[in-house]
């Protein structure tokens, strides 16, 4: 069995974000870059896998991003995957989601994978497109926002997470490409041990020129920061008093009553 997980670095949450000198992405300077969630949980559930099986599953990691993505790779390696490709991009976030896609198909295509796992979406563009698209391209089965994992007998079994705390459950024929949710697992710390060893394992580099050939399908126009609201009231005093308070506000600041 051989599969595929595929990773993005991404920016931490906690920083500071502004839009880049072309106003449609945001500018990196200062920015400190992680591997994003929900990926953690699709790399936590291909090794359990792995270990499952005793061992025999080939793990590949992969990402497409400038040379700052190799941490990325190496943190997969550390958890347990056993070989990391870098697709080399000096600008991704100027591809969109089908592109990315395309790039993760075109290397996919030539290796035979069984299984894919992504993450559901990227923190930071949150499209949530890149895993059915790639389920699409190479014509196999998907589903997403899995929160619930099995495989057994060439199928896998997977929990899903729908609206309204609603679950449904699916059987899938591999090869199939499955979106991983929070919840799914609890992604594990890499051990020094574990560390070292990823320091030896292969991490293959494509330029993405090798295989990228499908034009954009959406663009980009504009990236900015939202608009700063101004800060709320509290009312305080008895009910009555509240109430009345409440009345004269929405009289003078709104048109909800007239």
């Amino acid at each position: 069995m051989k599969i595929l997980v595929c990773v993005k670095q991404v920016p931490d949450m906690e920083s500071r974000f502004r839009p880049d000198t072309t106003g449609v992405w945001f500018a990196e300077t200062d920015l400190a870059f992680r591997v994003n969630e929900y990926d953690e949980y699709a790399i936590e559930q291909a090794v359990q896998l792995k270990e499952r099986l005793g061992g025999e599953p080939e793990l590949t990691v992969l990402s497409v991003g400038p040379d700052r993505v190799v941490e990325a790779i190496k943190k997969a390696l550390s958890m347990g995957c056993d070989r990391g490709v870098h697709v080399l991009d000096g600008s991704p976030q100027l591809k969109d989601p089908w592109q990315i896609a395309s790039i993760i198909a075109a290397y996919a295509q030539g290796e035979g994978f069984d299984l894919v796992f992504t993450g559901m979406q990227s923190l930071d563009r949150g499209s949530a497109q890149v895993g059915v698209s790639l389920a699409e391209i190479l014509n196999c089965a998907c589903a997403t926002t899995i929160v619930d994992f099995e495989y057994g007998d060439g199928t896998v079994t997977v929990k899903r997470e729908l609206e309204g705390g609603v679950k449904g459950i699916v059987r899938l024929r591999l090869p199939a490409v499955v979106t991983c949710q929070l919840g799914l697992n609890q992604p594990r710390y890499p051990t020094l041990p574990n560390i070292m060893k990823a320091k030896k394992k292969e991490i293959r580099t494509i330029p993405v020129a090798e295989l990228l050939h499908e034009e954009p399908r959406t663009l980009l126009e504009s990236f900015y920061s939202p608009a700063k609201k101004g800060g709320g009231i509290v009312l305080e005093g008895d009910l009555a008093d509240q109430v009345d308070k409440l009345i004269g506000i929405l009289k003078e600041k709104t048109t909800v009553l007239r």
